[in-house]
C-alpha cells in the first residue's frame, strides 16, 4: 500500500511542535510530544527524604519505532545467510563483531543490524472541538521498531501505536516495501508493544542481556528521527546510567530505564539500542528536551517473557496479584512518615477475591522480595509477574509491623478490566 503523508497545514504545524505525552490518558503525541515535568530518581541505597533527590526533566517520548528482538539465534542466521541472500533483498547479512578488530564498532553494528529496523506509521482518529462543534480528525504518528522474529514479529513502544487507539498501522521495511501491522499486545505502563506483519523470512535482531550492562560501555541507537526520510539513522555513545526512574507530575512513573548519550530524537521511539556486539539491549523511549545527551531506553529483558508467549502462542495473558501500592520512598515523602524500611512497595489496598487477599496480604504490608528478587517499585512486581502463568505459585517476602514474613501466592490470569 502507498505510504503517504496526507497532513493538512494544521497537522504539519502540530508535528513540528511538542505535543503532550500523557500515558494515563493515552494522549501520546505525534512526531514530538512532551510529558509534563518529570523527575529522575537514582536508585537509592538509603532513603532520600528530600525532593532534591529528583531532577526535573521535560521528556520527549521519541516516536522511534520499535525494538525488534529476536528469538532466532545468530547461529540460525549464519546457517541460512547465503541461501536467504539469494532469495530476498532484505535478508540480513551475517556480521560477527570482534572488538579486537581494527574496525570502528558502530560501523559493524550498523552493518549487522540496520536491516532489522523498521519505520512505523500509525493513523489515529481523534475528536477535536471546533467552532462548528466536535469534529473527527485523522492524525499520523511516526516511530520506529525492530524485528525480533523472522516471521514478522516487531517490538516498539506502546505510544507509537497510539496505546491501542489506532485506526491503521503500516510498517516500512529496508527494501522499501510497506506492510500492514496488527497489534498483538501492548502495555501502556511499560510503554511496550508487539506488532505482527504478514511476511516471513525477515532479518531479525539478536537480543542481548540488559541485566549485564555496565555504565561506560558503548551503545548504538538506530531509528527514524523526525521523519522516515531519515530512516535508520545511526548514532553512537555510551551507557550513561542504569536503573533510572522518571516520574511525572501526574504520578506516572517509567522505570527502570537505561540512560544513554547516544542521540535520540523524535521518531526514534520504539527503536533499538544496541551494545558493541550488535545485540539489542534496550528499546528507545524518551529524551530530555532541555539538555543534550540525555536519552532513555527500556531494558530488553523486560519484554523477553512476553515475546516468548506471543511468538509461540500468538497472545499473552498476564497473571496478577491484586493490589494497589507505591514505592516506600514516594510514600514517605507524600505522607511524611518513616516506614523503617530501606526499600520495598507498600500495599495501599488489596482487591476482593484476588491472589493477594487469599494469601493474606494486607494494607500497610511492605513487599521487599518476590521469589528472592528484590522489589523496590510497583513495576518490579509487574515485570516479575510476566515470568509466570496461570496457577503458578510465588513466594512474597514482606515486612509487617517491622517483622519479616513469607507468604505464598497462587497467581491467576488477570481479569478483564484490571
Amino acid at each position: 500500500m502507498d505510504f503517504e503523508n496526507n497532513f493538512n497545514d494544521n497537522l504539519e504545524k502540530e508535528n513540528q511542535n511538542n505535543i503532550t505525552n500523557d500515558s494515563m490518558s493515552n494522549e501520546y503525541g505525534e512526531i514530538n510530544f512532551v510529558k509534563s515535568e518529570p523527575l529522575i530518581k537514582k536508585p537509592k541505597k538509603r532513603r532520600i527524604k528530600s525532593v532534591m533527590g529528583y531532577i526535573a526533566l521535560v521528556l520527549v517520548a521519541a516516536i522511534i519505532g520499535g525494538l525488534t528482538g529476536s528469538y532466532v539465534t545468530a547461529n540460525m542466521l549464519n546457517a541460512a545467510a547465503e541461501k536467504k541472500a539469494a532469495e530476498s533483498s532484505i535478508n540480513a547479512q551475517e556480521v560477527k563483531i570482534n572488538l579486537t578488530d581494527d574496525v570502528y564498532f558502530a560501523v559493524a553494528v550498523a552493518e549487522k543490524s540496520q536491516k532489522t529496523v523498521v519505520g512505523i506509521t500509525t493513523e489515529v482518529e481523534r475528536q477535536i472541538n471546533t467552532f462548528w462543534g466536535p469534529q473527527k480528525r485523522t492524525e499520523q504518528h511516526m516511530g520506529s521498531g525492530f524485528i525480533v522474529d523472522s516471521n514478522g514479529y516487531i517490538v516498539t513502544n506502546s505510544h507509537v501505536i497510539g496505546d491501542g487507539n489506532y485506526k491503521n498501522i503500516t510498517v516500512s521495511l529496508i527494501d522499501g516495501s510497506i506492510e500492514t501491522g496488527n497489534v498483538l499486545w501492548y502495555d501502556t505502563n511499560l510503554d511496550l508493544a508487539i506488532v505482527k506483519i504478514n511476511k516471513t523470512r525477515l532479518p531479525a535482531a539478536e537480543l542481548g542481556n540488559s541485566d549485564e550492562l555496565m555504565v561506560g560501555e558503548p551503545a548504538v541507537a538506530i531509528g527514524n528521527p523526525m521523519t522516515l526520510d531519515l530512516e535508520r539513522t545511526v548514532t553512537q555513545g555510551i551507557i550513561s546510567g542504569l536503573n533510572r526512574s522518571i516520574q511525572f507530575e501526574d504520578g506516572t512513573v517509567i522505570e527502570p530505564l537505561i540512560q544513554t548519550d547516544a542521540s535520540i530524537n523524535s521518531g526514534n521511539s520504539g527503536g533499538p539500542l544496541f551494545n558493541a556486539k550488535g545485540q539489542v539491549i534496550g528499546i528507545n523511549t524518551a529524551k530530555m528536551t532541555s539538555a543534550e545527551g540525555l536519552g532513555f531506553a527500556i531494558p530488553i529483558n523486560i519484554i523477553k517473557p512476553v515475546l516468548t508467549q506471543v511468538v509461540t502462542g500468538g497472545t499473552f495473558i498476564p497473571v496478577y496479584v491484586g493490589i494497589t501500592g507505591m514505592d516506600i520512598e514516594t510514600y514517605e515523602m507524600l505522607y511524611g512518615v518513616d516506614l523503617m524500611a530501606d526499600y520495598g512497595v507498600i500495599i495501599i489496598e488489596t482487591m476482593k477475591d484476588s491472589p493477594a487477599r487469599e494469601a493474606g496480604l494486607q494494607p500497610n504490608d511492605v513487599i521487599i522480595e518476590i521469589d528472592g528478587k528484590k522489589t523496590e517499585y510497583m513495576v518490579d512486581i509487574q515485570k516479575k509477574l510476566y515470568e509466570y502463568q496461570d496457577g503458578d505459585k510465588s513466594e512474597f517476602k514482606i515486612l509487617r509491623n517491622g517483622e519479616e514474613l513469607k507468604l505464598v501466592l497462587t497467581l491467576r490470569n488477570r481479569p478483564d478490566g484490571i
